[in-house]
């Protein structure tokens, strides 16, 4: 069994499948490597039955998924590369912010990024949405920039933009999956 364990200052335990059947277990800083394998022991069970309904999930989910090619792939970033700066340009002064660099990605597991710089990353796979989503994603990234965070203050900036987001957050969340799983292995 492939276990990540991560110390942090926390005060509870945590034990989370990952999609590629690893375990990563959060504990707190003072916790004792015995305390970690007499846990990992207890609850070996739970780990097990848990790893297995991921990996049925996973074999589910991958059935009849077509996947892009790499040429796709490509073409999808020529695509984004050519689209989403425009979008960035155009909706920057209605967030009222900057921006650095604009950078298009194959992500597995993230839409858009923002760094501390002001760098925006977009997942290619972006070009396979509708544009009202792609916009949304432009904003949500750019209100990063007035927020590093997901609060309140922040989902108010992003709803000034885009009033009806939670929408194309829904749309996301149902069908964001099954995109991200066309990306070539």
């Amino acid at each position: 069994m492939n276990v990540k364990v991560i110390k942090s200052n926390r005060k509870t335990i945590s034990i989370q499948i990952n999609p590629d059947l690893s375990v990563t277990l959060r504990v707190p800083l003072r916790i004792s490597k015995r305390d970690i394998e007499k846990i990992l022991e207890e609850k070996r069970d739970w780990i097990e039955k848990h790893i297995e309904k991921v990996k049925a999930g996973n074999e589910a989910r991958d059935e009849g998924t077509q996947r892009l090619s790499v040429e796709e792939l490509k073409s999808l970033a020529d695509r984004a590369l050519a689209y989403i700066p425009s979008r960035v340009r155009h909706f920057a002064p209605l967030v009222g912010v900057s921006y650095g660099r604009i950078t298009i990605r194959n992500q597995k597991t993230r839409w858009g990024s923002c760094s501390g710089k002001g760098n925006l990353n977009f997942n290619c796979l972006l070009m396979l949405t509708l544009p009202e989503v792609i916009d949304y994603v432009v904003v949500h990234e750019l209100c990063h920039r007035k927020e590093m965070n997901h609060s309140k203050r922040f989902w108010g900036e992003v709803e000034k933009v885009i009033p009806n987001y939670k929408e194309m957050e829904k749309w996301l969340k149902t069908n964001g999956s099954a995109l991200i799983r066309r990306s070539p292995m």
